[in-house]
């Protein structure tokens, strides 16, 4: 599955575009989880380099909310028992004009069955001193803001 990392950059224009005339304004949605010794759930994808939180975008008729318990459950095996708050909305323009993305806090959760369909190649929990070096940036930034006190950046 990681041939799909060698051929996004070729098609990441043509999937944004897809979403711009599919959706029009894009928004994404991503999940700070937390396990009971602190450490934090992150994913990788299949195609495209790096550990982010988990989070996609959200669908036609769907609210953020569910989009972001979707997600949860799909890409990382977790089912969201609580209601997800709320923490930070941020501007992607720098990436992908016209999209925002809502970042949620999910404190109560149980393990279930994931569906990544070959999306994900793997999900870790770590401790928030430790990361992984292929962290990204805004994945460090995200928890910075949820978990750590910092101030939010409103652009991702």
């Amino acid at each position: 599955m990681l041939w799909r990392r060698r051929i996004e950059p070729f098609t990441r224009p043509l999937v944004y575009a897809f979403f711009r005339f599919k959706r029009g304004l894009t928004l994404g949605v991503r999940a700070v989880v937390t396990d009971e010794a602190g450490k934090v759930l992150l994913i990788q994808h299949t195609y495209i380099k790096g550990w982010y939180l988990p989070g996609g975008g959200v669908e036609r008729g769907e609210t953020a909310e569910i989009a972001v318990v979707r997600e949860l459950a799909e890409e990382a095996g977790v089912r969201a028992l609580s209601r997800p708050q709320l923490v930070s909305a941020h501007s992607n323009e720098r990436l992908h004009p016209g999209d925002h993305v809502l970042v949620y806090r999910v404190e109560a959760w149980e393990a279930c069955a994931s569906d990544a369909a070959g999306e994900i190649h793997d999900v870790g929990w770590f401790d928030l001193a430790d990361l992984p070096e292929e962290t990204t940036k805004a994945t460090r930034r995200r928890i910075a803001e949820a978990l750590g006190g910092a101030e939010t950046d409103p652009m991702w």
